[in-house]
């Protein structure tokens, strides 16, 4: 098993049966608050990312995963290095 990130994104939404997509944003920037109408699954690949939740500040790191139900509302700022990540939608 793999220990770089972005494999272990790629395997885990290859078992899921899930098809992902990658994005990336630069140091600073900022995800005003939001939903969507789908759940979510995310993993950081590359830098770090914090999400803000009404339960509190979740931050990722390299390889770390987040599955947002549909209808949670979150905003994010992005860590001093950038971030990339992949995400998938789950019906």
């Amino acid at each position: 098993m793999s220990s770089d990130p972005e494999a272990l994104a790629v395997e885990a939404f290859s078992v899921e049966g899930l098809k992902p997509r990658t994005w990336s944003n630069e140091p600073g920037y900022r995800y005003g608050e939001h939903r969507h109408p789908f759940h979510k699954v995310l993993f950081c690949v590359h830098g770090s990312i914090t999400f803000h939740t009404l339960n509190g500040d979740i931050r990722l790191g390299p390889g770390d995963r987040l599955d947002l139900p549909p209808g949670t509302p979150h905003s994010a700022t992005v860590g001093e290095k950038g971030v990339t990540c992949m995400e998938a939608l789950r019906s």
